[in-house]
């Protein structure tokens, strides 16, 4: 059950490494599975973006049945957080810290699904244009002043804009 609310801060440095301190984690444990490189995501890899202070993360590998992840990272500290939808999906969610109060949250898609392309392509685009960049930050705030504690309303609020973009 998450504990925190939604908050959304201005750009932080720190951010990037943070990105970077988890992923060196990451990468060698997941070694056997990975498709490519960790790659960091979401609102905190734009520069300048306010964001919630949580670090999205996107691994790929190239079954969602491969055996050994969740051991793997409980092993190195992460709590397995699946959330609506992941099986359907074929996708794992993972935490750091924990689910609660989390710091990183790592989403683990097939290579062959057709979500992990429009993550990288929304995230490249909002570097790119910081108009775009400005009017999300400007809905991600107005969201979460409406209700701070209602994520399945803030993710809805949000996904026509991303839909548009990505």
């Amino acid at each position: 059950m998450r504990q925190d609310p939604i908050k959304i801060l201005p750009y932080d440095v720190s951010w990037p490494d943070a990105f970077k301190q988890q992923r060196v984690r990451i990468e060698p444990a997941l070694l056997p599975w990975l498709t490519g490189p960790v790659e960091h995501i979401g609102s905190t890899a734009v520069p300048g973006l306010a964001a919630k202070p949580i670090i999205d993360m996107l691994a790929r590998i190239d079954s969602y049945d491969a055996g050994g992840i969740e051991q793997t990272m409980t092993a190195i500290g992460w709590a397995h957080a699946p959330e609506p939808g992941d099986a359907e999906a074929r996708k794992w969610s993972f935490c750091f810290p924990g689910p609660a109060w989390r710091t990183h949250h790592l989403h683990i898609y097939e290579n062959a699904s057709d979500q992990w392309p429009r993550l990288l392509a929304f995230r490249d685009h909002l570097r790119t244009h910081p108009g775009d960049a400005a009017d999300y930050a400007r809905l991600k705030q107005a969201l979460a002043a409406d209700d701070d504690r209602d994520r399945p309303r803030y993710r809805a609020g949000k996904a026509s804009f991303i839909n548009r973009l990505s």
